[in-house]
């Protein structure tokens, strides 16, 4: 098992170092510079902007420069927030996002198991024709279409909700509405198919015929191994939901990381684009590194080497 751990961070460090190479390197080859927005400066208030931030400098004198001062944790100073640290901001400004997020997350898993189990025990019934019309409209209608939508009709028009910031509980039932709707449904397809296979498997059979009780068999059984691809499917759902939060956050007001990465592309702020897309970048490795492991944890067959026994 540690050998495994160790082989799964080993590639996490190498995935985390071409990210911050690509990001780097990408930024460098976008023509201009970061003060190009902004009135026009006399050149040697602008050297001397570029001299303070390192970029008079040859690129890969840069580079290397960039490469320690994040293995320190250093992303440097914000270009357009001044003399805030990239770091600083970050943390200031994600707790709005880790909240929403993991509300979205809980909120998709619970809502889509108990839709897929539904349509899973009530194949071809009423229940299961609702639970996937609704997967698929979650799946069709984009985010952001969503989230206009409920936005207008229960903001505007009914008055239930606000339609921009967050102040109270209620504030963020549309904005994880949005954002959870897609995951549900993915997750409601995956239980639905995964559960209907379980229920028809010979051991399930073999526990009936025993006169196994059915709530015994359905936690025992049914429901451990129907989850198991809800498990994979958790890390690109995390993926998913911290990204797909960038555009809920812009379009509800919310003053999260989100909103923040799109007004430094907006900015062309170089250090808060590259400092928050690495973050973004360890968030999603750290979700799929945990993924894997629990994976294994949660289905005794999986070798630690990969695959399957046979």
């Amino acid at each position: 098992m540690v050998r495994y751990v160790a082989n799964k961070f080993f590639y996490m460090l190498v995935s985390l170092f071409i990210l911050i190479s690509a990001t780097f390197f990408l930024m460098k080859a976008i023509p201009g510079d970061p003060f190009m927005s902004e009135k026009k400066v006399p050149p040697e208030i602008q050297a001397r902007l570029m001299e303070q931030y390192g970029l008079d400098k040859p690129v890969y004198v840069q580079y290397f420069k960039y490469l320690g001062d994040i293995a320190t944790g250093d992303f440097g100073i914000s270009m357009k927030h001044q003399n805030q640290e990239v770091t600083d901001i970050i943390l200031q400004t994600f707790s709005a996002s880790l909240k929403l997020g993991l509300i979205a997350i809980v909120i998709s898993v619970i809502i889509g198991i108990l839709l897929g189990m539904l349509a899973a025990l009530y194949h071809r019934k009423l229940i299961d024709n609702v639970a996937m019309i609704l997967a698929v409209l979650g799946i069709a209608v984009p985010s952001f279409v969503l989230a206009s939508l409920i936005q207008f009709i229960f903001g505007e028009k009914l008055g239930w909700f606000h339609v921009m910031g967050f102040d109270g509980p209620l504030d963020y039932v549309l904005p994880v509405a949005a954002l959870s709707a897609q995951p549900i449904a993915f997750i409601a397809r995956l239980t639905r198919s995964s559960m209907l296979e379980v229920l028809h498997a010979d051991y399930i059979k073999t526990a009936k015929a025993k006169g196994l009780n059915w709530m015994a068999i359905m936690f025992r059984h049914v429901i451990r191994n129907g989850i198991l691809p809800v498990v994979t499917y958790i890390g690109p759902m995390t993926a998913n939901i911290i990204t797909g939060s960038v555009v809920i956050e812009q379009i509800f007001g919310i003053g999260g990381i989100g909103k923040v990465f799109v007004e430094c592309i907006t900015n062309r702020d170089y250090t808060m684009i590259m400092g928050v897309t690495i973050f973004y970048g360890v968030l999603l490795m750290l979700a799929r590194f945990i993924t894997d492991i629990v994976y294994v944890l949660v289905d005794p067959r999986i070798k630690l080497t990969g695959g399957k026994e046979g």
